[in-house]
């Protein structure tokens, strides 16, 4: 268990990082951004909004990941909430539907 310093230390360093934008590996953002503009996607900024909507805090990693068996995409965010609990927020690439928010359990 994390203890309180610890976790407040942690808040104030992502939020130092709020001001980032969403963060993949390098050469990821560039994929991610010719998938949407080649399937007609909605952008990964309006995408990020969404998802900032639904679970406000601060998006630590972004993913852009086929559903199985489909030909849709979902981005899939990691979100660190202001009590340090991280969340998996996935929009529909689509539609810019929030299609789950979810807790980790496991950080």
């Amino acid at each position: 268990m994390k203890t309180p310093a610890i976790r407040t230390a942690l808040i104030a360093v992502l939020t130092a990082c709020a001001t980032l934008p969403a963060l993949a590996d390098d050469d990821d953002l560039p994929k991610m951004r010719a998938i949407a503009a080649g399937a007609k996607l909605i952008s990964l900024e309006d995408a990020q909004a969404k998802a900032l909507a639904a679970k406000p805090g601060t998006i630590v990693d972004v993913d852009l990941e086929r559903r199985f068996m489909g030909r849709n995409y979902d981005y899939e965010f990691e979100v660190i909430d202001a009590e340090g609990k991280e969340w998996e927020v996935n929009i529909n690439a689509r539609d810019g539907s929030v299609r789950s928010v979810r807790q980790d359990w496991f950080d």
